[in-house]
């Protein structure tokens, strides 16, 4: 399959060192299945650091390793839910170098704006657990895919798309 990454440049040879620390599921290398929604990143990427053009980078993945024994650690979320939210938080909180999980993939829901902001709400104790899973269900899901390791990060092979 194919899987698209939105940066502020073209991405020659993937360092997960320059993946951002706090994110869903930490700091690591995310892609998209949906090409939109990487360009739509790679436009966010460009006004944060504001620099660089958006680019998307495009990689094939042999995706049925994320469901088939094999020896990388592999985290699917089907969906939201309670132990996707525990993961979010886990993750968003650490703001060290050091990862919170030894996950070489992780596959699962972004936790956009809308997202990010149920979850705010029950960091700040607005809502409970159960409010915050009520309140995900009725958003409809944009599946992200991680990639945290070396190991991982040589699953994908980037093609031209020129």
């Amino acid at each position: 399959m194919k899987l698209y990454h939105g940066s502020n440049m073209s991405i020659d040879e993937i360092d997960l060192k320059r993946g951002r620390r706090g994110k869903d599921f930490g700091q690591g290398f995310y892609l998209s299945a949906d090409r939109s929604q990487a360009q739509m990143m790679a436009e966010r990427t460009v006004d944060r650091e504001e620099s660089g053009e958006a680019t998307v980078t495009t990689y094939l993945f042999d995706d049925s390793i994320l469901f088939k024994p094999s020896d990388l650690k592999v985290k699917v979320f089907e969906g939201y839910s309670i132990e996707w939210a525990e993961f979010i938080l886990m993750n968003r909180r650490n703001k060290t170098y050091e990862p919170v999980h030894d996950y070489d993939i992780v596959y699962g829901p972004i936790a956009d704006d809308k997202v990010g902001l149920q979850i705010s709400r029950y960091q700040l104790q607005y809502i409970p657990m159960d409010e915050l899973i009520r309140q995900l269900s009725f958003i409809r899901p944009t599946f992200q895919y991680f990639f945290g390791t070396e190991r991982a990060i040589r699953l994908l092979h980037k093609i031209d798309t020129k």
